[in-house]
């Protein structure tokens, strides 16, 4: 099916990511994790009001009444690159850029009833859609502090994300990024 792409929300037929307008519509939201669910119950409106972030949430696009699937804040960020980053990424002779433009996953959650589905590289997924489509903003890398721990460390390295640096191994989070130039060589 074909995924349609408008300014604030991606959409495959069957899935729905969308922009949170009303934030009480996500009160049943449960990913068993007391961290993210505090951030979004309770934190993420307020990140809107104070424009720090925005939050999308994934429904079943014919059936919202099932509730979020999943939800994901999005943050502006930058990614400092190191040179022989800079060599990997930058193909051009623009180089001399210290900071490059970024969106940070701020907080991404899958409902309990639906971890281990997919549900989590889905959303992923759509966002590398949603910033390489008619790119918006500029935007090089997707970013995410990544709580350190085996399970998602793992879930971002499959899904193509790499360690900025190595300075945060014993850190509670690592920085990870995925380059949005794959999203476009690949379709």
């Amino acid at each position: 099916m074909p995924i349609l792409c408008r300014r604030n929300q991606v959409s495959d037929g069957l899935f729905l990511l969308e922009k949170v307008k009303d934030f009480s519509k996500i009160h049943a939201f449960n990913c068993r994790d007391s961290d993210l669910n505090d951030f979004f119950l309770t934190y993420a409106g307020l990140y809107k009001a104070d424009l720090l972030a925005e939050t999308y949430v994934l429904y079943l696009k014919n059936n919202k009444k099932i509730g979020p699937l999943a939800l994901v804040a999005l943050a502006n960020d930058v990614v400092k690159l190191s040179r022989p980053q800079k060599r990997r990424f930058i193909h051009h002779k623009k180089r001399y850029i210290s900071e490059y433009p970024a969106v940070k996953v701020a907080r991404l959650g899958v409902h309990h009833n639906a971890q281990g589905s997919g549900i989590g590289t889905y959303v992923i997924n759509l966002l590398k859609i949603l910033f390489t489509t008619d790119n918006r903003t500029g935007c090089r890398f997707l970013t995410v502090d990544a709580y350190n721990n085996t399970r998602v460390l793992a879930f971002y390295k499959r899904n193509e994300f790499d360690f900025l640096h190595d300075k945060d191994a014993e850190d509670r989070t690592r920085i990870m990024f995925y380059d949005l130039k794959r999203a476009v060589a690949a379709s």
